[in-house]
């Protein structure tokens, strides 16, 4: 595991990420950043980054139907179903026809809890966001999410107004059976709101 000491301050929009980067520099800029579906969100506490030379990006075989939205434009959000339950929310980086994107693991809560627990049909604050699975569930995503731009509505994305001063480390991603070496899972050190604990 290794950690990164960041300070932030008065960033107006999490616009000034510039998601045209490997998607490992964006998954890390990413923590801290506000999330706000149709209102609905709050801080990002944890990514995955893929590429389309890494075995377990869905970019790997090539473009098809489903992952179409990840080989670009950057900056839009790429959508898709896990085991045919769950809808999984990433944003796409790096040029158009390269493949890349982060995934959105985990989030604190901060905006719309009471539609957050109503939609997660659960009261745990802690459980609502953490894992990627439950972010698309409590903020509503869908497929019909697929594509759109994330500096549009409904999607919203901002640093708060004070300054911010956190660690973020990086692991081995989870979940996945190949590239399993590659230390592109990214977090807020410390968080409660981690899907779980970095090694």
């Amino acid at each position: 595991m290794q950690t990164f000491p960041i300070a932030r301050a008065d960033f107006a929009l999490a616009a000034t990420v510039d998601f045209s980067q490997a998607s490992n520099l964006v998954a890390r800029q990413l923590i801290g950043v506000q999330l706000r579906v149709n209102g609905v969100g709050g801080t990002i506490v944890e990514t995955e980054a893929y590429d389309h030379d890494d075995p377990a990006s869905h970019t790997f075989n090539g473009p098809t139907v489903r992952n179409a939205a990840m080989f670009g434009p950057p900056g839009h959000a790429y959508v898709y179903r896990s085991y045919g339950i769950h809808w999984c929310l990433n944003f796409v980086c790096r040029e158009v026809g390269h493949g890349a994107g982060v995934l959105i693991r985990a989030v604190q809560p901060t905006d719309g809890l009471d539609q957050m627990r109503e939609r997660r049909g659960l009261d745990d604050i802690r459980l609502l966001c953490a894992g990627p699975g439950r972010v698309g569930q409590a903020l509503g995503i869908d497929r019909g999410f697929d594509g759109l731009r994330l500096n549009q509505l409904p999607f919203e994305l901002s640093m708060p107004n004070r300054a911010l001063n956190f660690t973020v480390v990086t692991g081995p991603r989870v979940g996945i059976s190949k590239a399993v070496e590659k230390p592109w899972r990214f977090g807020w050190a410390g968080s409660r709101f981690l899907s779980r604990p970095f090694r």
